[in-house]
């Protein structure tokens, strides 16, 4: 289990999008990093500890793909999630293949985006249910 509260990697390069899952998450207890394309996740993850990562799939310099499969050389346990306003066959297989956690279509439902998270971090931190809003 963790000693401190998980820390999400949110990655993607619409702004609005990255604030708006940033307050979604923290006042459920999560920390959260922003960054705006795959290279900035990268950097993150050099430096900082992460239990979760958020990907979009179409972002400038690197996709989400990509950032998965450079991400899997680096800390192959860490749970990511895709997240793809564009999914097809392909592009689920090719997560899968990377090892994505999830795959989740933009729009994400609110409901399906905690769960999933919630579901990852308890597989494989052992991690408690945050889906409720902490006091």
């Amino acid at each position: 289990m963790l000693a401190s509260p998980p820390t999400l990697l949110i990655t993607d390069d619409d702004r609005d999008f990255r604030e708006t899952l940033q307050n979604i998450f923290e006042p459920r207890g999560f920390q959260t990093v922003l960054a705006s394309d795959g290279r900035e996740a990268l950097d993150v993850l050099q430096c900082q500890r992460v239990h979760l990562m958020l990907l979009d799939m179409h972002m400038p310099r690197l996709t989400g793909l990509e950032t998965l499969r450079l991400v899997r050389q680096l800390s192959s346990p860490l749970p990511c999630i895709l997240i793809s306003a564009g999914l097809n066959p392909t592009l689920i297989e090719q997560a899968r293949q990377a090892k994505a956690y999830s795959v989740l279509s933009k729009p994400v439902g609110f409901r399906e985006l905690t769960s999933v998270v919630n579901l990852a971090l308890r597989e494989v931190y052992n991690w408690p249910d945050s889906s409720t809003p902490h006091d």
